[in-house]
């Protein structure tokens, strides 16, 4: 509204000038019209601003906006369609899809996909703010000597992400507005890699079955992880999640024995492990690849094209 004003008021300054209203459209970037009825509102009222009561009416009085916003609010994964039609049906008035949309962001209520992860229970959270008040501390050269690491799917069948939900500003966590997963649902390759700031580890597949203890120090450790650990310096750290085969006791013997200095991770945290986010930038960038991959051969090949694409830079910046 005070823009509005503002340039009604630079419209009446220039016309009061002698400038011609054709100028003024092209030098405030309006139509003509606009410097007309400014000119003619201004010669009427003496005022710029308009007339109370003037302009269109809306489609909707205070009680429906507020109905709306209550109902969004009530049920967060409501669709537009689904607000459009309650309101129809409760009280009776008929807008548009654009309108409902219109006033719940008046309100703030934008439409977003549901924020996703595991469940936290209150221990969690406990062990989550454990674990960053110790390492609040920490220099960048410390996480320097961090190698992240993790497992992740991708299948052939991507997933259902058209889902959307209707939240405020800062409610993305809120637990309506929140979609909660579990591992691995339903992939169909599944790979390791391991990311520090300065490097990477080649991608390896995980094939023929579950991940065990034996097979995580046979086909990870062993041959990628230890490795990479050696590169980064007698200091260097490791990061596995709490994954069964991670943590079980001839893992944590082996890395005892071996002298792999382990990070305390907390449990359900993905959210807090930089090669998830990495994760996302390379599932996202194998959906974009054209023709999709039809086979489990196909989909191998393009997941490690597109592993080896990633600049570090990108890696660094997670």
């Amino acid at each position: 509204m005070v823009d509005k004003v503002i340039k009604a008021s630079k419209i009446i300054a220039l016309l009061e000038e002698g400038c011609s209203q054709c100028f003024v459209a092209q030098r405030l970037n309006v139509s003509r019209s606009t410097v007309q009825r400014t000119w003619q509102r201004y010669q009427e009222t003496g005022s710029v601003k308009r007339r109370p009561g003037s302009g269109r009416k809306t489609c909707t009085e205070p009680r429906d906006d507020r109905f709306l916003v209550s109902q969004a609010l009530r049920n967060r994964k409501s669709s537009y369609v689904d607000l459009k039609n309650t309101l129809e049906e409760v009280r009776n008035v008929q807008i548009s899809l654009w309108t409902v949309r219109r006033r719940l962001l008046a309100a703030n209520i934008h439409s977003h996909r549901p924020a996703r992860g595991p469940k936290l229970l209150r221990g969690h959270r406990v062990a989550r703010l454990s674990f960053a008040r110790n390492c609040v501390s920490w220099t960048h050269e410390d996480w320097d000597r961090v190698l992240f690491s993790d497992e992740a799917r991708i299948s052939l069948h991507g997933e259902d992400r058209r889902r959307r939900v209707l939240r405020r500003r800062g409610e993305r966590f809120a637990e309506a507005c929140f979609e909660e997963i579990t591992p691995y649902g339903g992939g169909s390759v599944m790979f390791w890699a391991g990311i520090n700031s300065m490097d990477r580890t080649e991608l390896v597949f995980i094939e023929n079955g579950t991940l065990t203890g034996h097979r995580y120090i046979t086909e990870v450790l062993i041959p990628y992880a230890q490795p990479a650990l050696t590169a980064l310096g007698g200091n260097s750290i490791f990061m596995d999640d709490n994954a069964r085969a991670h943590r079980s006791g001839g893992v944590d013997a082996y890395m005892l024995e071996v002298g792999i200095r382990r990070l305390d991770w907390p449990a359900r945290s993905p959210d807090l492990n930089p090669i998830e986010h990495v994760w996302d930038v390379l599932k996202r960038r194998v959906r974009s690849v054209q023709p999709a991959p039809q086979t489990i051969r196909e989909l191998k090949n393009v997941i490690t094209a597109e592993w080896e694409r990633i600049p570090q830079e990108t890696k660094c910046k997670l």
